[in-house]
């Protein structure tokens, strides 16, 4: 799932670079401030000199692809592949090839698998290296045991090596058929020294590719007479030079495309629409034993909302998700009633069986795909285009757009990668639109609270307390991560998070609410100990807040002459709140950092530090109101960023007399809930 534009409190758990980051940036903090030392550092790092650059691990000398098209819709696709590996790494990535494929209409044959070594020998795999399974997704769903891998193992490849191998994929009779497509995107420079790229179509067909400007160079041969005649397109890399470019960008047409060329026998949106339609007619069927189940669901529902929230419940939460892509089972979904008693589906048979459930108590709903980054006035439609499926819902003059696929998203909650985005319905409503937007909003307020209640010992012991509770996209990937994660693992997922939001230690203890219990924000609990958290001789004691650092964008860079500038983007409005607790040993004196307070019309930020014997406490509000800050506001942002930065930097200063180490608190007082 991709986020919005602006970083978040927990990133860390899908980046483990940030993780470091993170990791890193808390260690520095909880040192006492020496500038003379930080000086020091950057003098060394100024005299570091800069690593090689490493190469490849390995290079793909030639790239051969070739496919050719029957007028019936049968096609067969050729790659043939030369590869250089040039370090242990390379022998890594290339130790095992795997091809994708649906044995229902499709088969795979590797005539070639070369190994050449330095001196010239050669050494072919055999067949027994070759191995055809289901997907590891199918295993405990047999009715997609046609979706398989074939995979090859390549023995005895070593750095300085030449890989050689050929691929076949024969498709015949499609679910789509007699319509075909394909979308392609030539290598990028440097990925691939030379590349070659031929479609070969019947002439009656006459489909013309479109293409980016990177492909707009091609060559057109026409063969044969009559009903035999045929028509093949060829591409060649290198790239041309600059001079041919430019004139290439001249002639390109308006239109565009998602990838490098795509061609296809679809003529329009609408010829595209009904062979959808056709492929999905006879699975969203409403039967008696269907429509039964549906009101047995719904008997006790109230409201439409109830009765769609009830289907959506139940779709989402009992029939689990075998995660295939799109266009795996060739886009012919099992009926509505099998998929129910079968009790699993791929995300497009939920979004199928949820659909007819809905259509049988009376309401509303169809399958929708949301579009996989394309424009949306892209020129040819083809089903590569089709990304992920959702169900859309009329519902009280409005539209509810659902993915029951993820099974503990809060209802009416689409990621955020979606949102705001084009998709496709599978009935649109005119024949002139054919494309309807994700709403932008979520269905609730985002939110994010975290608390800390931590308690430091006169060993230097800090042991701390931390709750997260939150609405909105990180909770949708934090409600994923523990949903998908047995038991035993959840320890090392509130350890990544404790480490993204920069607190060092050993998580000890973890606990969560219910994923399955979306009504309610997602909360986690852990507990964390570090030992050795400061050192009391040194004099005086600086620390941070214990609060996890607030993610706000970087300002912009400045554009290239001539280029508009962008606004700062802040994504989904979101309001973060965090407050911590710290319990000293006695006989610490403590002096707070400054609070800070600052009022803009696209985002607010607030912070308290305070002092009370033994305790102190801080806490950060900021609250995004917009969803970004305009290219010409750019200053004001950055006074604003600034601003946050210089408070978060602040430190509480400590000194504390020489007590008996037992004269510390032993636990950490559990705050008395407030009513």
């Amino acid at each position: 799932m991709k986020l919005s534009g602006r970083p978040l409190l927990f990133l860390g758990i899908l980046s483990p670079l940030l993780l470091i980051a993170f990791a890193m940036r808390a260690a520095l903090a909880q040192q006492p401030v020496q500038k003379p030392v930080e000086k020091t550092s950057e003098k060394k790092a100024e005299k570091a000199a800069p690593p090689e650059k490493e190469a490849n691990p390995a290079q793909i000398e030639l790239l051969e692809t070739r496919y050719r098209f029957e007028a019936n819709g049968d096609s067969r696709k050729e790659v043939h592949t030369r590869v250089h590996i040039n370090s242990e790494l390379g022998v890594r990535q290339f130790a095992r090839l795997n091809f994708d494929y649906n044995r229902a209409f499709q088969s795979i044959d590797l005539p070639l698998v070369r190994i050449t070594h330095p001196s010239g020998g050669t050494a072919d795999i055999l067949p027994s290296a070759v191995t055809d399974n289901a997907n590891p997704a199918v295993v405990n769903a047999p009715a997609y045991r046609d979706v398989r891998i074939k995979s090859v193992r390549i023995l005895g490849l070593a750095p300085g090596d030449n890989l050689e191998y050929r691929v076949t994929t024969t498709t015949t009779h499609h679910p789509l058929a007699p319509d075909f497509w394909l979308s392609h995107d030539l290598a990028q420079e440097g990925i691939v020294a030379q590349e070659s790229f031929e479609i070969d179509l019947p002439a009656s067909r006459d489909p013309k590719p479109f293409t980016s400007i990177a492909a707009h160079d091609y060559e057109t041969i026409r063969t044969g007479e009559g009903a035999d005649a045929r028509l093949s397109y060829r591409w060649k890399r290198p790239l041309p030079s600059a001079s041919e470019t430019l004139q290439m960008v001249m002639d390109l047409p308006v239109a565009s495309v998602e990838s490098d060329i795509v061609l296809t026998t679809f003529k329009g949106w609408a010829g595209f629409e009904i062979a959808l339609q056709k492929s999905y007619d006879k699975a969203l069927q409403v039967t008696p034993q269907l429509r039964d189940k549906a009101m047995e669901l719904t008997k006790s529902s109230g409201r439409k909302e109830d009765t769609l929230r009830t289907l959506y419940d139940f779709v989402s939460k009992n029939i689990p998700t075998v995660d295939l892509p799109l266009d795996s089972m060739g886009f012919r979904p099992r009926e509505a009633e099998l998929i129910l008693s079968s009790a699993y589906a791929t995300p497009e048979e939920k979004c199928v069986l949820l659909s007819a459930l809905v259509t049988a108590v009376g309401l509303r709903a169809q399958p929708a795909f949301s579009l996989s980054g394309a424009h949306p006035q892209i020129a040819p439609p083809t089903p590569s285009i089709l990304s992920h499926p959702l169900v859309m819902s009329a519902l009280d003059g409005r539209v509810v757009w659902l993915d029951p696929s993820v099974e503990v998203a809060p209802f009416g909650m689409i990621a955020s990668n979606m949102r705001g985005a084009p998709a496709v319905p599978l009935y649109p409503s005119t024949d002139i639109s054919f494309l309807e937007d994700v709403p932008r909003d979520l269905p609730f307020l985002a939110s994010q609270r975290v608390k800390v209640n931590a308690m430091l010992a006169a060993d230097g012991k800090l042991t701390a307390k931390v709750r997260y509770s939150m609405r909105g996209d990180n909770e949708l990937l934090l409600r994923s991560a523990f949903h998908q994660s047995p038991k035993e693992k959840w320890k090392d997922l509130a350890q990544l998070l404790s480490l993204s939001d920069g607190f060092l230690g050993q998580v000890t203890s973890v606990s969560a609410s219910d994923p399955y219990t979306t009504k309610e924000p997602f909360a986690v609990d852990y507990e964390i100990t570090q030992p050795k958290f400061v050192d009391w001789s040194k004099k005086p004691v600086r620390i941070p807040a214990l609060l996890p650092q607030l993610g706000l964008p970087d300002p912009p860079a400045k554009p290239a002459p001539g280029a508009t500038a962008s606004p700062i983007e802040f994504g989904t409005p979101l309001e973060v709140e965090t407050h911590m607790t710290l319990h000293l040993p006695p006989g610490t004196t403590t002096v707070p950092p400054t609070g800070t307070s600052m009022q803009r019309d696209y985002a607010t930020f607030a912070s308290q530090y305070s002092a009370n014997g033994p305790t102190v406490t801080a806490s950060r509000h900021i609250q995004f109101l917009l969803r970004q800050v305009p290219a010409e506001r750019a200053t004001d942002y950055n006074a604003f960023l600034r601003a946050v930065l210089n408070d978060e930097s602040q430190d509480f200063t400590l000194d504390r007399q020489s007590l008996p180490t037992s004269a510390a608190p032993t636990a950490i007082p559990t705050p008395t809930p407030k009513p």
